[in-house]
């Protein structure tokens, strides 16, 4: 039977961005076993190897790229302690080499990329050295590394766009999961830069994503006038958006993403359907729509566009793993790189089948449900059941190696979308709010009924499995409903709102409480849905991992957990690694807790 590492050495390739001139595409690859930034040619004539940029120990998180200059910025932290860094790559890795330099030079502080100026030698940014909770904005030119701050921002904040001018600049208050504000800096104000005004002052909650700012003006997508979001056209003066295209344009349920426009005016964004991304192209003055074709069914997670039409992006199918793709002006459509799949056959990976369920309220939960290709036990398959993280995120049918190395031993799976998830407009994604939480832990037990009524899987042998969010889920529906579970599976979770909300990194506080809720006022929920107030429920076998530099969920978290289950006579077993973060990303410590989690299970169920 095929090992848990040679599934983690299957490899991936996402992020694209082409070069000024078109010739090459840079992208993150985990071909060394962490993600770098390497690059490769659009020539269609050209099979050549894809070269490596850099050579960091631990992961780069993003690498953004400008037409003005032929060099890109790449973003990495250490350990995974989330301070990010910014490096410059002199260019894309064409015959006349490269170099990478540091740019920043605070350890302490995170550094968020914002923008490149037109002839891509400065940049804005924000960070938060002055104390560690506020975000300021600060502009540096990438020749010299000399950086200066330009004005003191209050919050969680970030640079959404920069004019075409350099004039103007928006920034990005995320508020909570469900509501962004945005603010309009004028850097040539009168005594130097100021907020002129907050375009959302007054105006119903909503969220602001993909901003792009090009010479005919603003373009982003919010659900501010749909429930399911809309490409609209802001009007910076006012504060307006005029709709060009809503999701009301397609299918009853999904909501749109991934936003590019070019020059030209014209536009091209994802349609999340079902967690299937369709790729369209609108013109934004005719508002004519196009659907862009070629490209496998399968999610798309970022794309790049160019005034001649060609389009990059990243694909993945639950079956192929994720690569580049590039269309061209003529709408034919190719993969650039060819990422690894270990050798194995592309026909044993499995594709999940859409259901529903519903739930305690007659609320219908979409799911993915993957059945092995084996047949059935006499008993049933045994089955996991995932719960995802966030909680505004949605298990989405991409290339997971969890899901495909567990199908592969004989596990069933069913993955949720319980109530809170997106994808499915802003309603849904609102219903676990605060004293709503326990609503949510509730869909599980519903999943757990619906799985009860499949013939083909074992009811007795159900594990749950999540991390973050997910892993607070795992928690609470082991604590709310054991007798449900044959085992859990909690990465990274939370086990005590409360602690959780007095520890996370204190730029998070804010935003996290507009979701989960506040110290200061709901403090009696949180205490009463902490599944550490119940712990002695979990007497059946319990996995926790975690990472030692966690900003988001401390290690404290899955300490207090495994020290309760373990006082009150629980089994435990407990893995953490000293140099990972919120997500265990250095190939040996996943080929570790991943083979140990299979291990886990195996004995468990």
């Amino acid at each position: 039977m095929t090992d848990f590492a040679r599934y983690l050495t299957i490899r991936s390739a996402q992020m694209p961005l082409l070069s000024p001139d078109g010739s090459r595409v840079a992208f993150l690859s985990d071909i060394s076993g962490n993600f770098q930034v390497w690059s490769v040619s659009t020539a269609r004539e050209t099979q050549e190897w894809p070269r490596q940029l850099t050579f960091f120990a631990d992961k780069v998180w993003e690498i953004h790229g400008t037409g003005g200059a032929g060099h890109l910025l790449a973003v990495g932290d250490v350990g995974g302690n989330e301070r990010q860094q910014f490096y410059l790559i002199s260019s894309f890795g064409g015959d006349r080499g490269h170099d990478v330099r540091r740019l920043t030079v605070d350890d302490g502080a995170i550094h968020r990329f914002g923008g490149f100026s037109g002839d891509g030698l400065r940049i804005l940014y924000v960070a938060n050295p002055r104390n560690g909770v506020d975000f300021d904005l600060f502009q540096m030119d990438v020749t010299s590394g000399e950086s200066r701050l330009l004005l003191e921002l209050s919050g969680n904040q970030e640079v959404m766009a920069w004019s075409p001018d350099e004039r103007f600049v928006l920034t990005r208050q995320q508020v909570g999961p469900l509501e962004d504000r945005l603010f309009l800096v004028d850097l040539l104000a009168e005594g130097g830069p100021a907020l002129r005004q907050e375009l959302t002052q007054g105006r119903t909650p909503a969220r602001y994503e993909q901003v792009r700012w090009r010479a005919d003006g603003v373009y982003l997508l919010s659900d501010r006038t749909h429930d399911r979001g809309a490409l609209c056209r802001l009007e910076i003066a006012t504060g307006e958006l005029a709709e060009v295209i809503s999701a009301d344009s397609h299918t009853p349920e999904g909501e749109m993403e991934a936003l590019a426009v070019a020059s030209n005016g014209v536009a091209v964004y994802a349609y999340n359907e079902g967690g299937y991304s369709r790729l369209w192209r609108v013109e934004l003055a005719t508002k004519k729509l196009t659907r862009v074709e070629g490209l496998p069914d399968g999610q798309i997670g970022h794309i790049s566009l160019q005034a001649d039409g060609t389009i990059v992006c990243d694909v993945q199918t639950p079956q192929h793993n994720l690569d580049i793709w590039l269309v061209a002006g003529d709408g034919s459509a190719r993969r650039l790189t060819q990422s690894d799949r270990a050798g194995l056959d592309p026909a044993s990976f499995v594709r999940p089948e859409p259901v529903s369920f519903r739930s305690f309220d007659e609320l219908s939960i979409p799911a993915l449900y993957y059945l092995p290709q084996t047949p059935p036990p006499a008993a049933g398959y045994p089955c996991i059941l995932y719960v995802h993280g966030g909680p505004t995120s949605q298990l989405r049918p991409d290339f997971d190696v969890r899901f495909q190395y567990f199908l592969s031993r004989g596990y069933a799976i069913l993955g949720t979308n319980v109530r809170g998830s997106t994808g499915y407009g802003r309603g849904y994604a609102a219903l676990d709010e605060i004293e709503k939480r326990p609503d949510s832990v509730a869909d599980l037990k519903h999943a757990v009924l619906w799985l009860h009524s499949r013939p083909e899987i074992d009811s007795r042998r159900v594990a749950i499995y999540g991390r973050s969010y997910g892993g607070y889920m795992v928690l609470a529906a082991l604590t709310s409903y054991p007798e449900l579970f044959a085992a859990g599976i909690d990465v990274v979770g939370i086990a005590n709102w409360v602690s959780f909300m007095e520890r996370t990194s204190p730029w998070r506080r804010a935003h996290r409480e507009e979701e989960y809720g506040s110290l200061a006022r709901h403090r009696e929920v949180l205490e009463r849905i902490s599944p550490i107030h119940r712990a002695e429920q979990i007497t059946m076998p319990l996995l926790v991992i975690a990472g030692d530099n966690d900003p988001r969920v401390p290690l404290f978290e899955s300490e207090l957990i495994v020290e309760k289950v373990r006082a009150n006579g629980g089994t435990v077993e407990f893995l953490h690694y000293a140099d990972e973060g919120h997500k265990i990303s250095k190939l040996t410590n996943r080929i570790d807790s991943f083979t140990k989690m299979a291990a886990f299970l195996d004995r468990s169920m």
